[in-house]
């Protein structure tokens, strides 16, 4: 997918905020849109359909915490939060609640759209060589049934289960290695996410959203397991 043809919203109450990530951006090839609030927000995905939202966690009113909850599950826009310097608590619960990835303030534009083509790739599920080269098209995850050339999760009654792009492209990492223990950076590594820290949070926290979705009793799960001081592995009978 080309620049040009992607379209990203922008939400933060910084006007400044908003002019710069949009100049950079449209400076870039993107299309982008911009919103003060959430309820502009909802008023341009009301409109069009956009491939990525970049949404700020503190703003006055509606933050940005209460903007991604009201989005998920139905609406499985990838969505990367700008957080401000030590906000861990806000970061943890942004990615618990379906956020692809997140970014200290001030942004770092460069690194912003690093991030941006990181989590579209991630959700085009890689680049035309890797795809070419990938073998596996579907896999079981108990009773659900992953569909990796249309990247969705489905139920056993066909139902669609929402994803966010980290979780298609984990779950994907897991199809392609069945019964194989992989350590945190082996699977950053292969999910094309080599911007996260293999010893962060943040992987652990994204595969307890995906037992929640796949697992009889996420608690004791039996799909995705842990391996004690190794990583995870995929067993899809559990």
């Amino acid at each position: 997918m080309e620049n040009g043809d992607i379209r990203i919203l922008a939400c933060d109450d910084e006007r400044d905020v908003r002019e710069l990530l949009q100049e950079y951006l449209q400076k870039r090839g993107f299309m982008v849109s911009t919103a003060g609030n959430g309820v502009e927000l909802r008023e341009v995905l009301s409109g069009f359909d956009v491939d990525l939202i970049i949404l700020d966690i503190n703003m006055p009113g509606e933050d940005g915490l209460s903007i991604l909850r009201s989005l998920r599950p139905d609406n499985a826009t990838p969505v990367i939060m700008l957080t401000a310097a030590g906000e861990v608590v806000d970061r943890i619960i942004g990615l618990e609640m379906g956020a692809d990835d997140y970014l200290g303030k001030p942004v770092d534009l460069r690194e912003l759209e690093a991030r941006i083509k990181a989590v579209l790739r991630r959700r085009s599920g890689g680049g035309p060589e890797k795809q070419a080269k990938d073998k596996t098209r579907s896999a079981r995850f108990g009773e659900f049934q992953l569909d990796i050339e249309a990247a969705k999760l489905l139920s056993s009654d066909g139902a669609e289960v929402p994803l966010t792009a980290m979780e298609f492209s984990l779950l994907k990492v897991f199809a392609e290695n069945r019964g194989r223990a992989l350590t945190r950076d082996q699977i950053l590594e292969q999910a094309h996410d080599r911007s996260w820290d293999p010893f962060d949070r943040s992987i652990d926290i994204r595969i307890s959203r995906i037992r929640r979705k796949v697992e009889v009793n996420p608690e004791k799960p039996m799909i995705i397991k842990t391996v004690r001081g190794i990583g995870y592995i995929y067993d899809p009978e559990g």
